[in-house]
């Protein structure tokens, strides 16, 4: 590799570390800790993922839209042919499958949920939530495999897709109030809603009650049984990446212990995880996985959130 090529792999990193540090500060706090080249490949993944979604959240018209995933695939067709795009993006990922054995399946996967997104509708029940929660995230921990779990077997596989569909749920817990002023949705499955009473009228008065909270921990429930499936492969992967995926974990299932402390209201409040807590979060994720293994786990770049 040539000094100049370095150089212009060293700028286009940056280019996806920047993305990833603007867009979403809970996954940069936990991948930063990473190996610099595992962590700048989390990057270049996250800035591709980042591409996609902001193609369908455009204010453009849903053809606008279409038009623009429709060109983001045709890239990606081209980029498994060999035939890179000249942008720091693609060179960025193109350095990442050259030092990685990646698979290219899970970033069509994640295309495919942006898809699904333009063309969305309440989900009926909380098996299709989940469906459409694997390619829009799951696919995610998938991508990411490769660079921190070599050699992964089809359970870890399952439970590292199983990890994303929980963040998602996780998200889509936080983001109630703002999705439905924003983007006219409801994520939350209709069945689900049936059962605990609350109704369409309920939800557009922002109403936070005793059937509203059962609702959403019944939503929370599985998002925190899923965390604990992805927390039993934890040993399967490598040293210097299992602290900070579990960290990543660990504080994103924190956002919803902060809903709850916000009276469950994410009508009007937006839940972030704080600098103390991500903080504590992290200590006890070290101490956690210590216990579990036997072996005492530090991150690359231990320092202060």
């Amino acid at each position: 590799m040539t000094t100049s090529f370095s150089r212009r792999t060293e700028e286009d990193y940056r280019h996806c570390e920047a993305i990833i540090k603007r867009h979403s500060k809970s996954f940069y706090y936990a991948f930063s800790r990473l190996p610099q080249e595992k962590a700048r490949a989390v990057y270049a993944i996250y800035a591709f993922c980042r591409t996609a979604d902001d193609s369908v959240d455009s204010s453009g018209s849903r053809e606008e839209r279409m038009a623009a995933l429709g060109r983001l695939s045709a890239e990606l067709d081209r980029f498994r042919e060999g035939q890179d795009a000249d942008t720091p993006l693609w060179r960025a990922l193109r350095d990442v499958f050259r030092r990685y054995t990646m698979d290219i399946q899970p970033f069509y996967d994640q295309l495919e949920g942006q898809r699904m997104d333009l063309d969305f509708r309440q989900p009926a029940d909380l098996r299709r939530l989940e469906e459409y929660s694997y390619f829009v995230a799951g696919s995610v921990g998938l991508m990411l495999l490769p660079i921190i779990a070599p050699g992964a077997d089809a359970e870890t596989r399952r439970h590292a897709a199983d990890l994303g569909v929980a963040m998602q749920l996780t998200n889509i817990l936080r983001d109630i109030g703002e999705d439905l002023r924003d983007k006219g949705r409801v994520y939350l499955p209709r069945n689900l809603m049936a059962k605990h009473g609350y109704t369409s009228e309920d939800l557009e008065n922002r109403l936070i009650d005793d059937r509203f909270t059962s609702l959403w921990e019944a939503v929370a429930a599985r998002s925190e049984d899923l965390y604990d499936r992805f927390n039993e492969t934890l040993g399967d992967y490598s040293d210097d990446s299992r602290l900070p995926v579990a960290l990543s974990a660990g504080v994103y299932r924190g956002i919803l212990n902060e809903v709850r402390n916000n009276g469950y209201d994410c009508f009007s409040r937006r839940a972030v995880v704080g600098k103390r807590e991500k903080s504590r979060i992290a200590l006890a994720v070290r101490a956690s996985l210590t216990r579990k293994t036997g072996m005492a786990h530090t991150l690359a770049a231990d320092v202060a959130p």
